[in-house]
């Protein structure tokens, strides 16, 4: 069968289309702003896909799965209308021709999910259990983001953004889990959500469909999730209780049920997702001290304040962090690494949340780990940001902060974005190898 993906570049699509491949279809594509690690990904694997959504790019193919960033007008969108081509989306197309039958362990939050499902798809994979999984980043430890094995247990990142322009559902409803993970639940997507009740009404509907043997995990005393749970709860749920991180020469410890994991990792919030990785795998029948081995030995995510480039007293870190949340965890973990060294966050306000301004506040609260922030103005925002932030953090184009890194001597920088930033990195990269930082 011929499946062709609209928005195969995008981290769910991409990792679609990795599992489409090896069911043995032909596999191809179309996106725009194509970029690392998604494009990485799809070349190594001999994916083919094109540029733009011209209708003169698009093949005779079975069937067209359709990414939730297109909508009527899109061209291509248009046209398998009305030809009245066959078309699903992603996540329909997986539960039917995948995920029917499987022990599904799902990933659910609103940040922490790619690195939460990595480490719960490495400690079964540790343990043996040579899991399938579908995750919104290419995982270190496995070098792609999905694969398809023989076994019954399928590992897979849960998104609450809607499903497509047909199928206003949050993808998570079509994925049927036995085990849960819930990491955290806060207000975010705001260009399709009103309010934090429209995603506990999403995350409710996902409650509803786990079966009563399974187990629904999250962290305790959490009033937004406690507010789903307390909506109706047909399957057992566990709720786990805070944990003390340490600190180590090496990254950070904290133990569960008498094991330890001593780990290079930093930040409360990868203790909180390794706990919950924990806990999921556990439902599955691994062993604590198995699941803390194997995070012992887990590498990481892609663009999780990964190092990008090391020279001239100047450490280069890629993370996709891009909500209030995410950004403070991650530079209050690499505080607690540096001490007082000099931390400089670079940030693209690129989602739709962030540009509506609905997260201004928490935002100048979750920069202050940084010693100096760097912030490229959004495009079309609906607040004024100069309120917030004086002129020296604003910058009108990549190529204005690429002026004033060059005052920079030392430190480490904290590139934030969640798209390519205008291929920031390979600009600062040549910066630094020239010596003009």
């Amino acid at each position: 069968m011929h499946i062709h993906i609209l928005g195969i570049a995008g981290t769910f699509m991409g990792s679609l289309a990795l599992i489409a491949k090896q069911l043995g279809h032909t596999v191809t594509g179309q996106d725009q702003g194509v970029y690392p690690p998604m494009s990485t990904q799809l070349d190594e694997q001999n994916i083919n896909y094109t540029h733009g959504y011209n209708v003169a790019d698009m093949p005779q193919a079975d069937v067209f799965i359709i990414g939730n960033a297109l909508s009527r007008g899109n061209d291509c969108v248009e046209e398998i209308l009305s030809k009245q081509f066959t078309y699903t989306s992603g996540a329909q197309w997986l539960s039917e021709n995948v995920l029917r039958n499987k022990w599904v362990l799902a990933v659910s939050g609103t940040h922490g999910k790619t690195t939460t499902a990595s480490m719960l798809a490495w400690i079964l994979d540790y343990a043996g259990y040579n899991p399938s999984f579908l995750i919104g980043g290419v995982v270190d430890d496995f070098g792609v983001s999905s694969r398809l094995t023989d076994s019954n247990f399928f590992v897979i990142e849960a998104d609450e953004y809607d499903t497509a322009f047909f199928d206003k559902r949050s993808k998570f409803v079509h994925y049927h889990p036995r085990t849960l993970v819930i990491n955290n639940l806060e207000f975010d997507h705001a260009d399709i959500f009103d309010s934090i009740k429209d995603i506990q009404k999403q995350f409710h509907h996902l409650i509803r469909t786990v079966p009563k043997e399974g187990l629904i995990i999250h962290p305790d005393n959490t009033q937004t999730i406690n507010e789903v749970l307390n909506q109706g709860l047909w399957s057992s749920e566990q709720a786990l209780p805070a944990q003390q991180l340490t600190a180590t020469k090496t990254g950070t410890s904290f133990s569960v049920e008498g094991a330890t994991v001593d780990w290079h990792l930093l930040g409360e919030h990868n203790m909180q997702n390794g706990i919950h990785a924990i806990y999921a795998a556990h439902h599955a029948g691994v062993t604590f001290n198995i699941a803390c081995e194997a995070l012992e030995k887990f590498k990481g995510v892609k663009r999780r304040l990964e190092i990008k480039h090391q020279a001239n007293n100047i450490t280069l870190y890629d993370d996709f962090a891009h909500h209030p949340t995410a950004i403070r965890t991650t530079l209050q973990g690499l505080r607690a690494k540096v001490g007082d060294e000099k931390i400089i966050a670079i940030l693209e306000l690129r989602s739709n949340t962030m540009k509506s301004g609905v997260h201004q506040q928490s935002l100048v609260n979750a920069l202050q780990e940084a010693d100096q922030t760097l912030i490229l103005k959004p495009d079309n925002s609906n607040w004024d940001i100069t309120a917030l932030f004086d002129c020296s953090s604003l910058f009108n184009s990549v190529d204005d902060i690429l002026a004033q890194l060059t005052q920079i001597e030392q430190g480490h920088l904290v590139v934030m974005s969640n798209g390519s930033f205008d291929d920031i990195f390979t600009k600062i990269i040549a910066q630094l190898n020239s010596g003009a930082v």
